[in-house]
């Protein structure tokens, strides 16, 4: 049966949609205590703060009753899960309920979230939506599955977020026509074109293709993160100083709401006091001031970079920048006005537009699991490991590249698997996901991390935690699924292997041992793609 729910997890809020068969759109759900009421344009919307505090009684607090008790800076409280979660960031905090991972505490908020969604609209076995970043790779997929299912809820589906985006701002899309989707949230940046299919061609519905499209960490808490860093510099102080340490969670709190003020008024400042020295930490930004931090960190920059990367993927696609119709802004960093002026002057005023920042993608997926679908492309290179014996190293061979569109009609790639010694019988394919190396220096090579007490410090990002963060095996459990009988002889190129992509996105394997002649598998699925 068609679905209704459709939750969008954000790095700092997250909405929950319900698709209304009767108007043909999705509205967002207010979960009482849980949820805030917010205004956006004409309308009022329900979002729900992604926090959630661990009490020493065993209570949980979730989301605006956090707030509500004044726990956002409470050292037992996780907040900017998702990006963490994105990053598999190895930091451990310790609660009131123990010592707690990001995934866990993720974890935790989310299913409450969908428990209690769930028995609101009395759901049975109906498919959920989920939605997810343009740069996730599939730990977070993985990651979502088991949220869902801590929840009850094992029917679900995934809709990245430009295209539940596009969906989303359904009343100002056409048939026929390209967008670009500009979605700045908290944790990332990522921008795609796409095409709204014409209605002729559409089997239900809209069909939005994805024709380019691109990521960047950078969000709104890297934001918070370089005004944490500029008013510990104005006060000629440091993370590590002992009366900053116990209130750097507050003055980071600070640094967030000075942000959103800047962004509709032309001066803001904030102020932290040490309760218990008597420290006071405090800064004021003017706009001017506040645009030219972030250009001193080069967001502007990075940018404009990701909207010609994106535009580039188009444009092999045979659609140029001429063609954008119009740029959809969703995230909450998306109503940073220098932000908006960058997109106006790469394409214009009239063709940029603000009115669905906070409830675009979790409307558009509630639309999506209501059976709008749409088509869309590999957004990462896949490929196999293998010894380089020249350098003495490892090396990968792309089977499957960033942009393939699925299912794909012919085999993408074919290669001849070797036996590495005598008498081997089992003989496998490491597969590893490939995403684009992630731009940290611009950033500083630092990100903001907790300590297990719940203190806020700067930390290093070393090289080789970045690449980990961008290469990924995703067959680690199983690598070896081919048996040889008899056993190979080493350097026996023993099985012929065909790879192709189904309309799930699974890579698919066909393979002939060479020795028997005989097919040992046919489109057996092997790993799921992003």
């Amino acid at each position: 049966m068609p679905g209704r729910l459709a939750v969008d997890f954000g790095t700092s809020n997250s909405v929950i949609a319900v698709w209304d068969e009767t108007l043909q759109q999705g509205s967002t759900l207010h979960i009482p205590d849980y949820g805030r009421i917010l205004q956006q344009e004409h309308e009022q919307i329900s979002v729900i703060p992604s926090l959630i505090h661990y009490a020493d009684d065993g209570r949980r607090w979730i989301g605006n009753q956090v707030v509500q008790r004044g726990l956002v800076e409470h050292r037992h409280t996780w907040r900017w899960m998702k990006r963490y979660i994105l990053n598999r960031s190895p930091i451990q905090r310790i609660t009131g309920q123990g010592m707690l991972s990001p995934a866990q505490a993720g974890q935790d908020f989310l299913s409450s979230v969908l428990l209690f969604a769930s028995q609101e609209l009395s759901l049975e076995n109906e498919e959920i939506a989920l939605t997810t970043p343009v740069e996730a790779f599939e730990h977070y997929e993985d990651w979502l599955s088991s949220v869902a299912e801590a929840a009850n809820l094992p029917r679900f589906r995934l809709i990245d977020e430009p295209s539940a985006a596009a969906l989303g701002y359904g009343a100002h899309i056409q048939p026929g026509d390209v967008y670009l989707i500009f979605d700045f949230g908290g944790g990332t940046l990522h921008a795609a074109v796409v095409m709204v299919e014409a209605e002729e061609t559409a089997h239900q519905g809209r069909r939005c293709r994805v024709l380019g499209k691109a990521g960047l960490d950078l969000g709104g808490a890297t934001i918070d993160h370089w005004l944490f860093q500029e008013t510990l510099r104005r006060n000629r102080r440091s993370d590590a100083d002992e009366d900053v340490r116990p209130i750097s969670g507050a003055l980071l709190l600070e640094c967030e709401r000075l942000k959103e003020r800047l962004s509709f008024h032309e001066q803001a400042s904030l102020s932290v006091v040490n309760p218990d020295s008597g420290a006071v930490i405090s800064a004021e930004f003017s706009r001017p001031q506040f645009e030219e931090l972030l250009d001193q960190h080069e967001a502007f920059t990075q940018l404009t970079r990701l909207v010609r990367r994106a535009l580039s993927a188009s444009q092999e696609r045979g659609y140029g920048e001429d063609e954008i119709k119009a740029v959809l802004m969703v995230g909450g960093s998306s109503q940073i006005p220098a932000v908006q002026t960058a997109l106006r002057r790469i394409f214009g005023r009239e063709r940029v537009m603000l009115n669905r920042p906070l409830d675009a993608i979790a409307r558009g997926a509630a639309a999506f699991i209501a059976g709008v679908d749409f088509f869309d492309h590999i957004q990462h290179d896949y490929a196999i490991r293998f010894v380089n014996r020249e350098r003495g190293d490892y090396d990968y061979k792309i089977i499957a590249q960033r942009g393939a569109p699925y299912p794909s009609q012919e085999p993408v790639a074919r290669l001849t698997v070797k036996a590495t010694y005598d008498g081997q019988t089992h003989l496998g394919l490491a597969i590893f996901e490939m995403g684009a190396q992630r731009r940290l220096e611009s950033a500083g090579s630092f990100e903001l991390v907790f300590d297990p007490n719940g203190a806020a410090r700067i930390a290093p990002v070393h090289p080789d935690e970045s690449a980990r963060r961008s290469l990924f095996w995703m067959n680690e459990g199983n690598p070896t699924f081919l048996s040889a009988d008899p056993p190979a002889t080493q350097g026996e190129a023993r099985f012929e292997v065909e790879f192709a992509i189904d309309g799930n996105k699974r890579l698919l394997i066909t393979a002939r041992d060479l020795k028997s002649g005989k097919l040992t598998h046919l489109n057996y699925p092997v790993v799921k793609l992003t």
